[in-house]
């Protein structure tokens, strides 16, 4: 195999890559709009933890001694 396949063949990877993560954001994107569209029909508060219930939150590690 000569350089210019290896090349051609890495391209190829990345530009698959980068098609196939924009097409998941996009669908999560779309996914993410429908859930909040649903809680504002219903009147509900868009709070983060309603709209994103699989998100777990951060927990803020406290530091001993506090500085």
């Amino acid at each position: 195999m000569d350089r210019k396949t290896i090349i051609t063949g890495i391209s190829l990877l990345t530009l698959t890559g980068v098609i196939i993560y924009l097409l998941r954001r996009q669908r999560i994107h779309a996914v993410n709009q429908l859930k909040a569209e649903q809680v504002a029909e219903e009147g509900y508060e868009t709070a983060h933890d309603v709209l994103f219930p699989n998100r777990g939150r951060r927990i803020k590690r406290h530091r001993y001694p506090p500085h």
